[in-house]
């Protein structure tokens, strides 16, 4: 199951990463990212660039920086393994996927899960574990399935 935030209560804003991990109760430091088609505020903080970060650099950075994440895509692979060549960066601004793909996965397909903010107002979570899902709905009950035929 995949998930969307929108229309949120228990939040000042959507798309802080920190506040979306936390909520998962994942460890970024626990794998490395692709992170792309990013626009944030934050200034210098985080690169603009599509990029590879290590989890405890993005860690770090979260940690470290008031971000909020206009558009991005976080893509989280195996920690130490093999980074795959990115011939198609994964996309959030534009990609109708979200809305009309009712089996979608991540768009790396070596990506174990992939967070997408969403022009600053929705936070979509593609192919999470159940425990993280949960622990995600439990801190933000307005979360809901995020279905194909969704606008």
């Amino acid at each position: 199951m995949n998930l969307i935030l929108e229309d949120c209560a228990q939040i000042p804003y959507f798309t802080n990463m920190r506040w979306v991990l936390d909520a998962l109760e994942l460890n970024a430091g626990d794998f490395d990212w692709f992170v792309s088609d990013i626009e944030h505020t934050g200034g210098d903080a985080f690169c603009a660039e599509d990029h590879w970060i290590s989890g405890n650099d993005l860690e770090r950075a979260l940690r470290d920086n008031d971000i909020q994440f206009i558009w991005a895509v976080f893509s989280a692979i195996p920690k130490g393994g093999p980074r795959p060549v990115i011939h198609e960066p994964p996309y959030a601004d534009g990609n109708t996927a979200f809305w009309s793909d009712p089996s979608l996965r991540p768009q790396l397909t070596e990506a174990l899960f992939e967070v997408v903010c969403w022009d600053s107002s929705a936070t979509i979570l593609v192919g999470l574990p159940e425990a993280a899902l949960r622990q995600f709905c439990h801190r933000f009950p307005d979360a809901k399935e995020l279905r194909a035929t969704q606008s």
